[in-house]
């Protein structure tokens, strides 16, 4: 891999670090001033919910201008969300603006692979990709738990500056300023990363165009032989999985009597599993195999059921290992497949702006049921079966989707040789 690629991973490792490590400590700040329980979910909502309001504007942003610079700016705006957030602006909406920045950089960052690498290289990019993301999800989440641990927070709260006075007080104004650190450390970076030379649009001033065109990209991806199947799969995993580290926290603490600080931990176990399977997919699976990892999908779905019956903490974690290295498993080749597919129907930026769009939209969907069940105070158990038989269900009806689209290209393939005899 070219020097550049590290710099890339090391602007994104930073950056998902800061992400996970904010979401624990909005969680706690919702509990300090007594929020009810049921809004926990709702910061994944308002976190996501820029990625499918401006879906149709930046992709074209990240294609108007050098993605270093995108990058950079949006870590700006995600380092505006942590100051809202330290000046006591409610956390789902300080994190909506902390989602804003998220929603602007992602394009940039899936986008500039395309830009800068061969798509020989694409499945172990992505497999580079989401291990280190993962890495930062596991390393966020520990941060972001021991951040709110009492004994710890004092510890770091009764450290002063010589002569300044930070004003820093509160294990929450603690914790923030730790995070919004971590964002200006990405910004660095994101000031070191290659220009790939891709010629870039300039940005369309009218809104009502960009939409069109947008429309056009979601049409176009979703009606490609593999390009839906690939979309279809990552746009579930991405719900799923967000979905998924909210009933490890209410689980977690139901089943094992662990708090939100441990309890949060097991979201980095099941980030474990996730970097093992990627790193495993990087390896063994090419991108003209991707699609034969979707069985794997079905089979996560039914392994997930087995936490109803799990009460012991030894048990819990191999467990959840094996979860996230089954998802990891088969997420990183559909992943590497939808952003090939994207780069040729329509250019880096704009695929992942659909694919952004899909995603979020499955997050926004399943979190929100989430919200209403625990709204409705339904036990976790029955969603967690509920979760479990979704996941697989759906992937079952991809598999055969996927199946019907092969029989349909052999045939053709079939009618053009009679055809030409």
């Amino acid at each position: 891999m070219p020097f550049g690629f590290y710099v890339i991973m090391a602007a994104q490792f930073f950056s998902a670090l800061a992400d996970n490590a904010l979401l624990i400590v909005a969680i706690s700040l919702l509990r300090e001033i007594q929020a009810p329980r049921e809004y926990e979910p709702l910061l994944k909502t308002f976190f996501t919910v820029s990625y499918v309001v401006l879906a149709a504007f930046v992709g074209a942003f990240a294609d108007s201008m050098p993605k270093w610079r995108v990058m950079f700016i949006s870590n700006g705006i995600k380092i505006i969300g942590c100051a809202m957030m330290y000046w006591c602006v409610h956390p789902l909406l300080a994190y909506a603006v902390v989602g804003l920045g998220a929603a602007a950089y992602s394009p940039a960052k899936y986008g500039i692979l395309t830009e800068y690498l061969p798509h020989r290289l694409l499945v172990i990019a992505n497999g580079w990709i989401e291990g280190l993301t993962v890495s930062a999800i596991i390393i966020g989440v520990v941060i972001g738990g021991t951040l709110i641990q009492p004994d710890i927070a004092n510890t770091l709260l009764a450290f002063d500056f010589p002569i300044i006075d930070t004003g820093v007080d509160t294990v929450g104004e603690m914790s923030l300023c730790f995070v919004a650190g971590v964002y200006l450390l990405a910004a660095v970076f994101n000031l070191y990363i290659p220009d790939t030379g891709v010629d870039h649009r300039v940005l369309h001033k009218n809104p009502w165009y960009l939409l069109r065109e947008f429309n056009h990209c979601l049409v176009l991806l979703w009606r490609d032989r593999l390009g839906q199947i690939s979309l279809a799969v990552t746009t579930l995993f991405w719900g799923a999985g967000s979905t998924l580290q909210f009933i490890v926290i209410k689980w977690a603490e139901t089943a094992l009597q662990l708090n939100l600080s441990k309890s949060s931990m097991l979201q980095g176990v099941v980030a474990v599993g996730v970097a093992l399977g990627a790193a495993g997919a990087a390896r063994m699976i090419t991108l003209r195999k991707s699609v034969r990892v979707i069985p794997l999908g079905i089979a996560m779905g039914v392994i997930v059921l087995v936490m109803n019956f799990v009460q012991h903490l030894w048990i819990a974690v191999p467990l959840l290992i094996l979860i996230g290295a089954l998802s990891g498993f088969f997420v990183v080749p559909m992943n590497a497949l939808l952003q090939h597919r994207g780069h040729i129907l329509m250019g880096a930026g704009h695929s992942i702006a659909v694919q952004n769009f899909n995603e979020n939209l499955s997050i926004l969907a399943m979190t929100g049921m989430y919200f209403l069940m625990m709204r409705y105070e339904m036990s976790i158990y029955a969603v967690i079966t509920l979760f479990g038989l979704f996941v697989s269900g759906t992937m079952l009806l991809l598999k055969r989707r996927h199946e019907a689209n092969q029989r349909l290209h052999d045939d053709v393939i079939h009618l053009d040789d009679h055809a030409a005899h």
